[in-house]
């Protein structure tokens, strides 16, 4: 086995009308959207700036500002493809990513595995590498009054 590494990643966005709803590359039926630059996908952001922290690439903002038009509305999956293309040429494999959506609504149960699938996808990884978790707040803080929504990841990789 080769050096093994781990990296934390988190995303917030707040919930804003006009937008799609875009969570793991999945579009939700919802009322609100997240507000952002790009899609304003927490759990995909989380998840690659958690591999861009366990390569020790720094983060999301470095490689996508959101001061550069060219990421304005892109779509988080193909950003995030983009970061799993950095660590292998880099000589960095994926070996495992876990990751937790705290929202309020919707009950993200019914697309948890459409998630995982799109996620994968991205990052060349068998499904079973990717796990999608969701929790609620219970009322308490900007996600449990329905303000917006977080996601923390950590990732795992192997040079």
């Amino acid at each position: 086995m080769g050096n093994v590494s781990t990296g934390i990643g988190y995303d917030a966005h707040r919930f804003a009308e006009g937008r799609r709803l875009i969570l793991g590359g999945v579009e939700l039926e919802h009322d609100l959207g997240l507000e952002g630059h790009s899609d304003a996908d927490v759990l995909t952001h989380a998840i690659a700036d958690a591999l861009l922290g366990a390569a020790a690439l720094g983060d999301i903002g470095q490689h996508f500002p959101d001061t550069d038009a060219r990421y304005r509305d892109s779509d988080s999956i193909e950003l995030l493809g983009e970061v799993g293309r950095m660590l292998e040429d880099r000589g960095i494999d994926v070996l495992h990513v876990d990751a937790t959506v705290l929202i309020e609504q919707p009950h993200l149960a019914p697309v948890r595995d459409e998630m995982r699938g799109r996620l994968a996808a991205a990052l060349g990884l068998d499904v079973n590498h990717v796990s999608v978790k969701a929790t609620r707040a219970e009322g308490m803080g900007f996600v449990g009054r329905g303000e917006g929504a977080a996601a923390l990841a950590v990732a795992t990789v192997e040079r």
